[in-house]
């Protein structure tokens, strides 16, 4: 018998597969399927999308045999399965529905492809049958700059540099051009975008809701969303983007700012970064190419995704200084600074409702990191004081930050992107760990609009 892990090249809906089943009546019956999923090492799941004759032969005999071929040397298997349950919800569920709708697209079949459950079976035998085959292709060893990978993001020192690695990692180990990581903001079900590459914007900042596109269906279900088709229907993203050009030619428009993405992605997967079962983000990457990812770059993504939600919960542990309260960090500020350089004031307008920033008239950012700088300005406003603490901003009352475990430094360092990339008259500057400086090159005008 085959091992069924090394035929996983079978399952990616390119050729359909044909299923066996006997009534109860005895009558056999042969239909094509739309989508098989690898599961294990000993189980796979079938689309359940009509109630057709093979939906009443297996429910009346849990018993199939299963041809599948594969796209790549043509060699066909016949698998021996045994029905065990239908799944209308979960990760299993999610992740078949996501793919379906990829290949719905693909084959023009978008109105007709709609997954009613998740057929799990149990397979007992997997067996060639014998035909003409084209020998298999060398196939990539992905374990190498897997390794690589790892060894590099654990001497990271801060998330900063955790990232950046990551992306690295993604573009010259991996071979992905196109990928962004997002960080997890649980309380408001939500996740926004702190770092990316390959794209003409970064959207740092740009959110996402959970059960939204690839990425929000991974982070709903903390399962790897993979699709290998073009689908309009998980392209949230490119909705987004146009929906923004509509309204205002594509710039920031009421407190959003555009996700980036390729305009028609033809190959997605978003995994998500997890740590004792809580989660912190997705890992996004994506490709022009149709069924640019396999099974095997799912493997090492997953993986990948493992040591970065790791290293995350070392690095929230190690960002505050030990016994670095609000009078540690005012002992160890400066004496007050000149007033700031000359020019007219840039106004700061905050919104309480929802925490957003305006620089003069252009948004900067909303929720917690708007808080955040809200609160820090009016500090330097009110005596001039230019260096904070983390561990003294989680503990202030004035940012409500929504659990003890929500990731601070995450929201500092998307707040010292958004301010570098609008080149604003107000920066951040690290200064050490769990320390940074407010540095100020023009008059500031604090506004508050209740």
């Amino acid at each position: 018998m085959l091992p069924l892990e090394s035929i996983r090249e079978c399952f990616e809906g390119v050729i359909p597969a044909a299923m066996a089943t006997v009534g109860a009546d005895g009558m056999p019956n042969i239909a094509y399927l739309s989508q098989v999923q690898y599961v294990d090492h000993e189980h796979v799941a079938l689309s359940y999308q009509f109630f057709n004759k093979t939906r009443q032969n297996i429910l009346a005999r849990p018993l199939a045999r299963l041809q599948v071929t594969s796209p790549v040397t043509g060699a066909q298997y016949q698998l021996s399965l045994e029905f065990r349950r239908t799944e209308t919800a979960g990760p299993l569920f999610e992740n078949m529905k996501a793919r379906l709708a990829g290949i719905a697209s693909h084959t023009g079949m978008a109105n007709v492809f709609r997954l009613l459950g998740a057929d799990l079976f149990r397979v007992h035998q997997v067996v060639q049958v014998a035909s003409p085959s084209l020998p298999p292709p060398p196939r990539r060893n992905l374990l190498p700059p897997l390794r690589e990978a790892a060894q590099r993001l654990a001497c990271c020192a801060d998330l900063e540099s955790l990232l950046a690695a990551t992306l690295d990692a993604l573009r010259n180990g991996f071979g992905v051009s196109h990928a962004m990581v997002l960080i997890a903001d649980s309380a408001q079900l939500r996740l926004y975008t702190v770092a990316s590459c390959g794209y003409g914007e970064s959207g740092v900042g740009s959110e996402i809701p959970f059960g939204q596109g690839v990425v929000g269906v991974a982070a709903r279900e903390r399962t790897p969303i993979r699709i290998g088709h073009m689908t309009t229907e998980y392209a949230y993203s490119r909705a987004i983007r146009e929906n923004l050009r509509q309204d205002g030619g594509g710039g920031e428009i009421d407190g959003e700012i555009p996700l980036p993405g390729l305009a028609a992605p033809y190959s997605q997967m978003a995994v998500p970064v997890l740590a004792c079962q809580r989660l912190l983000g997705v890992l996004y990457v994506e490709s022009a190419e149709d069924l640019r990812f396999g099974y095997d770059d799912e493997d090492a993504l997953a993986a990948l995704a493992t040591q970065l939600g790791a290293m995350i919960c070392l690095l929230q542990g190690a960002s505050d200084e030990p016994g670095d309260g609000p009078r540690d960090a005012a002992a160890a500020a400066p004496p007050a600074l000149p007033q700031a350089g000359p020019g007219p004031p840039l106004v700061v307008r905050h919104f309480a409702g929802s925490d957003s920033i305006f620089l003069d008239e252009d948004y900067l950012i909303k929720g917690v990191a708007g808080a955040i700088f809200w609160t820090i300005l009016g500090d330097y406003e009110q005596s001039r004081r230019v260096v904070f603490s983390n561990r003294e901003l989680r503990l202030d009352g004035r940012i409500r930050l929504p659990d003890i475990s929500d990731n601070l430094e995450a929201r500092l360092l998307l707040l010292s992107r958004r301010l570098l990339e609008r080149q604003a008259a107000v920066q951040l500057k690290k200064t050490g760990r769990g320390r940074f400086q407010l540095c100020v090159s023009r008059p500031v005008q604090l506004v508050d609009q209740r």
